[in-house]
């Protein structure tokens, strides 16, 4: 059996349907690591079942392997998830399944079945009738229908409408479509171009007022999403109809069951489902799309980024970490592919440093965790890559360094313990809630004020918006106007006075301007870095990455404006955008 697959070491690659069928075979255990394509096994754990191997010496009783969900269909329930999930086969059924890198339950597991092996060869014990563990869950899908390949997934637009955008009601649209059990395939917020606008609203293209609408899409924030509902259960919001588990229990016709090769249960549309939520007003939706291409004209990296999951979660090195060996554990999170957005050092308070250690509480040495974690600054940090959650908590491995020291000594918590202090020197956010809370409060959002000037093309506009997004920034709020005298005084209101002012309103009445609100941490002064010296000349010699190194033509045409400071910025907000009511700002 091991020649006929490839392996790596220790774990056997199970890559598609013939070769898992095949691994089913095996005489003894065989625990396989259930893994996504977009984030890979879990390397973590890959010590602990190397030092049971050793240990147990049962070549013929215990086998690894490690299986890519997306590519076999068995495990088709199992894609899109976050966590690893860990199944346990014994003689080809699978006796037990473990969600997430927890080591001493897997350790356990591992050695309970293995001497349970001993004892049914060694004739001690009868082999038990196990229960083989189902992949669904019992009120989504027939259990049978894992024996057929996957349909093709249909797809469905979602544009929510600038003035929706404007209201902030992006988020409440998100959260009720994901309650409603769609899953959200990719998103991106950004000004419509003339031509996208036109593909997408072809069939109102010859309504009177055309043109009108599109200089309102294009001119202002839309939020684009993809949705798929492909695999999609009843949803729980549609009470008329069947109950789900009373209708899984009747019988197919046996033509029906030779017709259709998976059972897709009649559900509302999303259309339908907005309307009964009364949001259909804030957004446009084309429904029953299976043609890529048609998605592509709205986000062009679709077929790149659909049903990856960037994930932002806020980590933090104790003092004790931070003040010795900082630049090493950066290093190591960048080389597993995350992104640092933001970093500060904060000298944590007794309360957040008691909310941070809460699951210490009933140890002994919570008291003495506690001082240390007021005992100077601390480094947070705001990390973000695909499944950033569920990687994290696998890099960094157990709270307790004793634990982690046995079973996962390759993890952070081990490779960077501290001597007297017996908790793991990282911390990591439980869930995206949790970390979405905390980001908030050790990085309040701050407001500034952004200018793309009107010599900039469009194409080059669209450059500099995927750097302010790259950057951390969130556009909050955009317009798009002819700035004259009246209006560029609202944003150049101190320098109104100076002799070379006429000159910047004779650029500014060229063409129209961009106007927006960048939101993070820290945004005044992190934009102002970002755009560069004043000069383009003096951009591309001190700072060549720089947006006006890059864009700019002369001193007047820079290709963007930003705010000095933090009262110029809410100025300039309050008389360009009148309606706009900062939220969690943060207070300097």
């Amino acid at each position: 059996m091991a020649g006929k697959k490839r392996e790596i070491q220790l774990q056997a690659v199970i890559n598609n349907q013939s070769l898992w069928d095949e691994m089913m075979q095996n005489k003894g255990l065989t625990v396989i690591d259930v893994y996504q394509a977009w984030c890979g096994p879990c390397k973590a754990m890959q010590t602990l079942f190397r030092k049971l191997k050793n240990e147990l010496n049962e070549d013929e009783l215990l086998h690894f392997a490690v299986a890519e969900a997306d590519s076999i269909v068995t495990l088709q329930p199992f894609r899109d998830k976050c966590e690893p999930v860990f199944l346990f086969s014994v003689n080809g059924t699978i006796v037990a399944k473990i969600q997430g890198a927890n080591a001493p339950l897997v350790n356990q597991k591992i050695i309970a079945l293995v001497n349970e092996e001993r004892k049914i060869a060694a004739g001690e014990m009868v082999r038990p009738q196990y229960h083989e563990i189902a992949f669904v869950d019992s009120d989504s899908e027939d259990a049978g229908e894992l024996n057929y390949e996957s349909v093709d997934k249909i797809y469905t637009i979602v544009i929510i409408k600038p003035d929706a955008v404007a209201a902030r009601k992006v988020q409440e649209i998100k959260e009720k479509i994901i309650k409603a059990e769609f899953v959200i395939e990719a998103e991106d917020k950004k000004p419509l171009t003339e031509e996208q606008v036109k593909h997408f609203y072809s069939q109102i293209v010859d309504q009177p007022d055309f043109e009108d609408f599109v200089s309102f899409m294009t001119r202002n924030l839309s939020y684009i999403l993809v949705v798929s509902q492909a695999k999609a259960k009843q949803p729980s919001w549609d009470e008329s109809e069947v109950n789900s588990e009373t209708e899984s229990k009747e019988p197919w016709d046996e033509q029906q069951e030779m017709a259709k090769p998976s059972r897709m249960k009649e559900r509302k549309s999303l259309q339908q489902y907005l309307e009964i939520q009364q949001i259909s007003q804030f957004c446009d939706v084309e429904e029953n799309i299976t043609n890529t291409k048609f998605i592509d004209v709205l986000i062009p990296d679709f077929k790149k980024i659909r049903g990856i999951k960037f994930e932002k979660i806020l980590a933090l090195l104790r003092p004790a970490l931070a003040n010795e060996r900082t630049e090493d554990v950066l290093n190591k999170i960048q080389d597993e592919g995350f992104k640092i957005l933001l970093q500060r050092q904060i000298v944590l308070s007794e309360e957040e440093a008691k909310t941070l250690c809460k699951e210490y509480e009933n140890k002994d040495y919570f008291g003495n965790v506690i001082e240390n974690m007021t005992s100077g600054p601390s480094l947070a940090l705001v990390l973000v890559r695909e499944n950033g959650l569920g990687h994290w908590k696998q890099l960094i491995g157990p709270s307790n360094v004793e634990e982690a020291k046995e079973y996962l000594p390759e993890c952070l918590c081990a490779q960077f313990a501290i001597e007297g202090l017996p908790i793991n020197q990282l911390y990591g956010s439980d869930s995206l809630e949790a970390a979405e809370r905390e980001i908030q409060h050790f990085f309040p959002p701050q407001h500034t004020v952004a200018l793309i000037k009107p010599h900039v093309t469009q194409e080059q506009r669209e450059d500099i918006m995927k750097i302010i997004k790259e950057t951390g920034f969130d556009i909050t709020q955009m317009k798009e106007t002819l700035l004259i005298e009246e209006e560029a005084e609202k944003i150049y209101f101190k320098i109104k006075r100076k002799a070379f002012y006429k000159d910047v309103l004779d650029v500014l009445a060229e063409g129209t301007s961009l106007v927006m609100i960048l939101t993070k941490w820290n945004a005044v002064s992190d934009w102002r870095r970002l755009m560069g010296p004043t000069d383009p000349e003096e951009a591309r010699l001190l700072s060549p990455d720089s947006i006006r190194a890059q864009f700019g033509k002369n001193i007047l045409k820079n290709a963007v404006h930003g705010a000095s400071n933090m009262e110029e910025a809410m100025e300039t907000i309050s008389r360009m955008f009148e309606d706009f009511v900062p939220e969690n700002l943060e207070e300097n």
